[in-house]
Order: structure tokens, then sequence, then C-alpha cells
């Protein structure tokens, strides 16, 4: 209670957390921990591709680890500010509909 992202009735879901990164400085990283840290305060358990240590992968390699877990893994999909812009995003929030996954923008 009291997170600005306590909007979930749910406790301990498994979230995937989404945003941009290309372009921005230092890769969005710091939004990316500030997001998961408040989730993860909330009881969530949460995957955050920032802090997966991937830079050095192909995006062929990333994405597939990434969706590959959307898939397998994720209740949900959080979306950070400004995932609007970010054709990874889409390509992450189109999976997670049709999965029927819950979408929580931030």
């Amino acid at each position: 209670m009291g997170s600005q992202f306590k909007i979930l009735d749910e406790e301990n879901m498994r979230i995937y957390l989404s945003g941009p990164m290309r372009g921005l400085p230092d890769l969005n990283f710091s939004a990316f921990a500030e997001a998961a840290n408040r989730l993860r305060l909330d009881g969530h358990d949460v995957f955050n591709p920032a802090a997966a240590n991937l830079e050095k992968w192909s995006l062929r390699e990333i994405f597939a680890y990434e969706l590959n877990w959307i898939c397998r893994e994720a209740e949900a999909i959080a979306l950070l500010p400004g995932w609007e812009k970010s054709e990874g995003v889409a390509a992450e929030l189109a999976t997670a509909k049709v999965l029927g996954l819950e979408i929580i923008p931030l």
C-alpha cells in the first residue's frame, strides 16, 4: 500500500517490465530499476530486462529470451511511461495481449 504502483488486487504476480530503452540515456535503466523496486515492494515478482545483463546479445537473441519469458512466466506486463514510442514494447505488448495477460500502465 502507499506505492504509486499499487493498482493490483492480487499479490505476488509475475510481472514483465516493459518500456523504451534504445536511444535513451543509459538505456532508461534508472526508470526500469525504480519501477521494478516499487512493484517488488508491493509483493510482485518482476522480470526487469534492464537488469538481465543482455547488452552484449544480438537484438534477435534478446527478443527471443524476453518473449520466451513473457510466454512462459508472465501473468502481467507493466508498461513504463513512453512505451507508446517503442517498437520493442509493441512486440512485447502484442504478445501479452494475445496471451490474455493483465496490462498495467505505470
